[in-house]
């Protein structure tokens, strides 16, 4: 026999995380994207953007920042104050915030209800962090690569450790494809898009090498080694 109050449970269950994925933010549009974990420093100057974030603090409230990208403002990430660095006397901020989820922006208001600032009705994403350790370890195989075509030093990153954010802004992403990457939910499908970046890129960055390499020898002597003619028929 099914019992009706577990099944009524349930489902105010269900209807508790639907209604905890969506929800009212207040809204500071950037052309920036920030992906989950990434600290995010901002300097607040105008008036509307002060006083979130005076509500952030007083409130302990978290807010949305989202994309502005091709005159659209579609997807977003929400922060959460962490810290105000340094006040100004005109009441300017230097910020410390921390990256948290992925939404979409289902509506947007410029003006939230009272306040200076935008709001905006948001759903949050449902991002997984699962990934083959073999896929993991060829895209950080590759930046390592593509650092050393490029001269620059590499910190090595613990695969356990790794996860497709932490360097998203350091290999050479485009706006348009960091914007891209944000909207990938699994983090298999993130490996694999990072994986054919840097497989375009590095073949670009060899054959740059490889054109550098032949100008600079352009009027300088070289050995060429003689063919050999053995087994040549006239």
């Amino acid at each position: 026999m099914i019992c009706v109050c577990n099944i009524c449970k349930q489902l105010i269950l269900v209807l508790s995380l639907k209604e905890k994925s969506t929800m009212i933010l207040p809204m500071f549009p950037l052309q920036s994207i920030f992906f989950p974990g990434e600290t995010v420093p901002l300097h607040v100057f105008e008036d509307r953007y002060k006083e979130l974030i005076n509500d952030c603090r007083n409130e302990a409230i978290t807010f949305g920042i989202p994309v502005f990208f091709d005159g659209q403002i579609n997807y977003g990430i929400e922060a959460q104050l962490v810290e105000v660095v340094t006040s100004y006397e005109g009441g300017e901020m230097d910020v410390v915030c921390i990256a948290r989820q992925v939404f979409v922006v289902e509506d947007f208001n410029r003006k939230a209800n009272g306040k200076l600032y935008p709001s905006g009705k948001v759903t949050f994403l449902e991002l997984d962090y699962v990934a083959d350790e073999k896929l993991k370890k060829d895209v950080l195989k590759g930046i390592e690569e593509l650092y050393s075509l490029m001269g620059t030093a590499f910190t090595p990153i613990a695969i356990s450790k790794f996860n497709s954010y932490m360097l998203a802004h350091k290999i050479g992403l485009s706006f348009k494809q960091e914007y891209k990457l944000l909207q990938i939910t699994k983090e298999q499908d993130r490996f694999i898009f990072l994986k054919k970046h840097l497989l375009q890129t590095i073949t670009v960055l060899e054959e740059v090498n490889r054109t550098k390499k032949t100008i600079e020898l352009n009027g300088h002597f070289r050995n060429f080694d003689p063919l050999d003619f053995d087994g040549f028929e006239d």
